[in-house]
């Protein structure tokens, strides 16, 4: 099994090409998940504005699948990567399995829990009475599939570091392609509303979940699901809940964050408001999905030559998805201040949203350049097993100072307010980070 990884020898700009574009491409892909739904909801007479409210306040929830997929999976995949790079091979398996089985248990455990208390949690995220039912309609069925999308969000890190990142590639085109042909079927074909859109979802994570799956079963994986490594150990499963923390935390600021945001829209500018920034929610994650994708491809890379000693290719990989990032962020603040009306109308193309939106949409992307070098900068000390300074880099800006500007802001200036903590944040974070990462390059 003694084998030449090409993480090792192969040269940076290839391997960050090889192993990025496909996670890229994957979690752009990925992004039409939430995305497709906001825009056939958004686009029916039944729904309208209220659908995309229904769903925006449900989605800090599914952020929350979206972390424990994160903590496991992220964790799992880097302790992984260490140890293949070092050529402890059974160690490695046993990250395998032992990420798998907590993958499960972590599904199964959330579902149950937030189908249970589901009207309490939606009420708390800011649901108001016109938008409660929507809400509890699409969460309802969401809640179903919670177990199929925490494992495939989890396993597919594995995917790609076991060396096979298109395979990766393909488990997001399954899903998002399955959702995104299912949802006009179910939604104005069968008439089934929001109910069709969720059940459209957790279908096509289904999916993905057999994919993934079936790839650590089969020939094609590198490194196998084996039984006898599916008993947890406490020992790494420690580890890997270590490792995966930063990002986790990251995903668990960001369902709080959505959670306060909504809130406060309601309070400050109504349904409305809240159906406004689901939209800029749906426009942010399809441009910040890119850098998610390039971190994805780049922190096997820094992993493995990290663990391998080889710090002058550390260095570089770094410093290129760091140039990446910066070139991709740009290009979607240039689209953000070129064509704002023509992307809020995507959704719905109710006057009040439009609106408000075009104002939102210029004030919350106003730093958004340097947001790139932010998430790959926290991102590096997470793929060299630093996971403290990582979890300090990731929370700066949702937790540290996002959140409490989205409180502060407002009660100064209104609704408005709101929308300028975002560049605030950006800007702050992006300093905190630069001298992190200036003095961690540095030390290697």
């Amino acid at each position: 099994m003694d084998y030449i990884n090409p993480l090792g020898s192969e040269k940076i700009s290839k391997l960050l090409f090889k192993f990025s574009v496909p996670a890229i491409v994957g979690m752009m892909v990925n992004a039409l998940y939430n995305v497709v739904d906001r825009i056939y909801i958004g686009n029916s007479p039944d729904m309208g504005t209220d659908g995309i409210a229904g769903i925006t306040v449900g989605f800090p929830i599914m952020i929350i699948f979206l972390a424990l997929g994160v903590l496991f999976g992220v964790g799992g995949a880097t302790n992984f990567s260490i140890n293949l790079g070092r050529k402890k091979y059974p160690e490695a398996e046993n990250f395998l399995g032992n990420t798998f089985s907590l993958l499960i248990l972590a599904g199964v455990f959330f579902a149950i829990s937030v189908r249970i208390n589901l009207q309490t949690i939606l009420i708390l995220f800011g649901a108001s009475e016109a938008i409660l039912p929507y809400a509890m309609e699409y969460m309802r069925i969401i809640t179903l599939g919670a177990l199929f999308n925490i494992v495939s969000i989890g396993m597919n890190h594995f995917i790609r570091a076991d060396g096979n990142p298109k395979l990766a590639m393909y488990t997001m085109f399954l899903g998002a392609g399955t959702n995104i042909i299912l949802d006009p079927i179910f939604i104005y074909g069968f008439k089934m509303g929001m109910a069709g859109a969720a059940l459209a979802t957790i279908i096509s994570q289904f999916f993905s979940f057999l994919w993934v799956t079936s790839y650590f079963i089969g020939k094609q994986s590198r490194n196998k699901l084996k039984f006898k490594y599916l008993k947890i150990k406490l020992n790494l499963a420690v580890k890997i809940a270590t490792l995966g923390l930063p990002g986790f935390s990251l995903q668990l600021a960001t369902s709080a964050l959505n959670a306060v945001l909504n809130k406060n829209l309601v309070f400050y500018g109504g349904d409305i408001a809240v159906s406004g920034m689901g939209v800029i929610n749906s426009i942010q994650t399809l441009l910040i999905m890119p850098i998610i994708g390039l971190n994805q491809g780049v922190q096997p890379i820094i992993s493995f030559n990290f663990g391998a000693k080889n710090f002058d290719r550390v260095k570089d990989a770094a410093k290129l998805a760091i140039k990446v990032a910066t070139i991709i962020v740009t290009f979607g603040f240039i689209i953000t201040r070129l064509f704002p009306v023509q992307l809020i109308s995507l959704f719905n193309r109710d006057p009040e949203l439009i609106k408000f939106g075009g104002t939102a949409i210029f004030a919350w992307f106003l730093c958004f350049p340097v947001v790139g070098f932010q998430i790959v900068g926290s991102n590096f000390f997470q793929a060299i097993g630093r996971p403290k300074s990582a979890m300090l880099l990731t929370l700066t800006r949702q937790l540290i100072l996002l959140t409490p500007a989205i409180i502060i802001f407002p009660k100064i200036w209104g609704v408005e307010g709101i929308l300028y903590a975002a560049p605030f944040a950006d800007f702050l974070s992006f300093l905190l980070t630069a001298t992190f990462f200036y003095l961690g390059i540095r030390k290697l």
